[in-house]
C-alpha cells in the first residue's frame, strides 16, 4: 500500500456519478452520515442555482466495505442524479436523439474548445462531463480520505474571502502573520463560523456585503466570482518531496486546486503577495516551543517549505471566475450556421463560490490523504499508526 488513487465517472444529466478510490487502508470505520454531510456542505449556498432544489445527494457504496469497515480493496461509490427523470430521453445510453442538439459554445466554458478536440457537433457531449456537477463524487471520495486524516488529528476547514469585489477583513492568512499558541483553535474558530453562513463567510459583516452582490448580479442576469481560503491544520512535517518536482506538495495542491471547474489562480500562505516583501520579511524564522519542539514565529509560508509540509497549519487561497453560464448571453456564433448568435443558456448558479470552498476543502483532503498514505504506508489503520506513532516519536517539529 501506500498510495492513494481515485477516478470519477458520469454526465450532469446522465443516470449517476460513480467513483473508485484504490488504496485505502483496511480496518477503518466509515461514518456514512459524515459523508452524506459533506455531500449537503456542497449543495448549499447562497447564490446556488435551481438543481440544488432537486439534487439531494447521497452516497452509495458498493464495494470495499463490509460492516462499516474498509477492507482494503476498492472502494466504489454512486450518487445517483434524480434529474435523470427530466433527461432520460435525451440523455439515454443506448437508442434515442437528442432533437434540441446545442450548437452555440458558451464564452468561458468548455464548450467550444471540447467540441474541437472530440469532433462533436452536439456540444451537450462536452459539457455533460465537464459540468461541476462532477464534484460531488469528489466531495464524496475526500469524506471517506478525511475521516482517515481525521484519526490522526488533522483537521480542514475553508474561509470565503471574497465575493466580487467585497472582502472579508479577516482571513486565516492574516491570521498566520504572527504565531500564537491558539493559531490553530483561531484557524478553526473562523472556519467553524463560515460554515454556519450562506456565503461561507466568517466575517459577518463582510458577508452581507458579499449577499448583496449576488442579489445584484441575479437581477442582471449575470454572475459572480470570489476567492476562498482552505487550511488544514495538525499536518505533520515531511509529506511531499524536495526531490521530485511532480512530488511535491505545494504543486500536488495547485493542480488538485486548478481541477476544480472555473479554478483561475491558486496560493499557498501568502502567494503573490510574497513579490512584495523583502527576504526577512516574508520567511518564517525556527523556534523553540516551550516543550522543546520547534516552530515558527509566523506562516506565511503557509505550511510548506521546499516542496515539503513543515508542521505548520497548510493554507491555501484560491480564485474563481464567475460561471460561464448568464441569463444575458455574451456574443458567440452557431457553429452549424456559421452565423453570429446569443450563447447557449443553461440552468446555473449565480455564484458558487461558497460551493468551491467546500471542495476545495475536498481537493485538499485528498492530496493530503494521497501524501499521508505515501509516506505512513501500510495495508491497515494500525500499520499505518505504528508507523505514524515511530516518526512523530522521534520528530523535533
Amino acid at each position: 500500500m501506500g498510495r492513494l488513487r481515485f477516478l470519477t465517472a458520469g454526465e450532469s444529466h446522465g443516470q449517476a456519478l460513480v467513483g473508485i478510490m484504490e488504496g485505502m487502508p483496511a480496518g477503518f470505520k466509515l461514518d456514512r452520515e459524515g459523508i452524506d454531510k459533506e455531500l449537503k456542505r456542497r449543495q448549499v449556498g447562497y447564490g446556488r442555482g435551481g438543481r440544488m432544489k432537486i439534487e439531494s445527494d447521497r452516497v452509495e457504496i458498493l464495494s470495499g466495505v463490509r460492516f462499516g469497515k474498509t477492507l482494503g480493496s476498492p472502494i466504489a461509490m454512486l450518487i445517483r442524479n434524480r434529474d435523470w427523470e427530466n433527461w432520460q430521453d435525451r440523455m439515454a445510453v443506448w437508442e434515442g436523439e437528442d432533437r434540441s442538439p446545442v450548437r452555440i459554445p458558451r464564452p468561458g466554458h468548455a464548450d467550444l474548445a471540447g467540441a474541437v478536440k472530440f469532433d462533436h457537433r452536439d456540444l451537450r457531449n462536452v459539457f455533460e462531463r465537464a459540468s461541476a456537477r462532477e464534484t460531488a463524487m469528489r466531495v464524496a471520495l475526500s469524506a471517506v480520505v478525511r475521516q482517515m486524516l481525521g484519526v490522526f488529528d488533522i483537521w480542514i476547514g475553508s474561509h470565503v474571502v471574497q465575493v466580487g469585489d467585497e472582502k472579508a477583513e479577516t482571513s486565516i492568512r492574516d491570521l498566520c502573520e504572527v504565531w500564537t499558541p491558539e493559531l490553530n483553535d483561531r484557524i478553526r474558530d473562523l472556519c467553524v463560523t463560515a460554515d454556519a453562513s450562506d456565503v461561507r463567510c466568517g466575517d459577518t459583516q463582510a458577508a452581507e456585503r458579499m449577499r448583496a452582490v449576488i442579489r445584484g448580479a441575479k437581477e442582471e442576469g449575470d454572475s459572480v466570482g470570489g476567492m476562498f481560503e482552505v487550511a488544514a491544520i495538525h499536518v505533520p512535517a515531511g509529506l511531499g518531496h524536495c526531490g521530485f518536482w511532480e512530488r511535491r506538495l505545494d504543486a500536488a495542491i495547485a493542480a488538485a486546486f486548478m481541477g476544480i471547474p472555473g479554478i483561475k489562480s491558486v496560493e499557498i500562505g501568502l502567494g503573490s503577495a510574497s513579490a512584495e516583501r523583502s527576504g526577512s520579511g516574508m520567511h518564517d524564522p525556527i523556534v523553540r516551543g516551550d516543550e522543546g519542539q520547534l516552530h515558527r514565529s509566523s506562516n506565511r509560508a503557509g505550511g510548506i517549505e521546499g516542496g515539503m509540509s513543515n508542521g505548520e497549519p497548510i493554507v491555501v487561497r484560491a480564485a474563481m471566475k464567475p460561471i460561464p453560464t448568464l441569463k444575458k448571453s455574451l456574443p458567440s456564433v452557431d457553429l452549424e450556421a456559421g452565423r453570429p448568435a446569443e450563447a447557449h443558456k443553461e440552468r446555473s448558479d449565480v455564484c458558487a463560490v461558497p460551493a468551491s470552498s467546500v471542495i476545495g476543502e475536498a481537493m485538499l483532503s485528498l492530496t493530503l490523504g494521497q501524501t499521508f498514505c505515501e509516506r505512513y504506508g501500510g495495508d491497515s489503520l494500525d500499520q499505518i499508526r505504528r508507523h505514524y506513532d515511530a516518526d512523530r516519536e522521534a520528530s523535533p517539529v
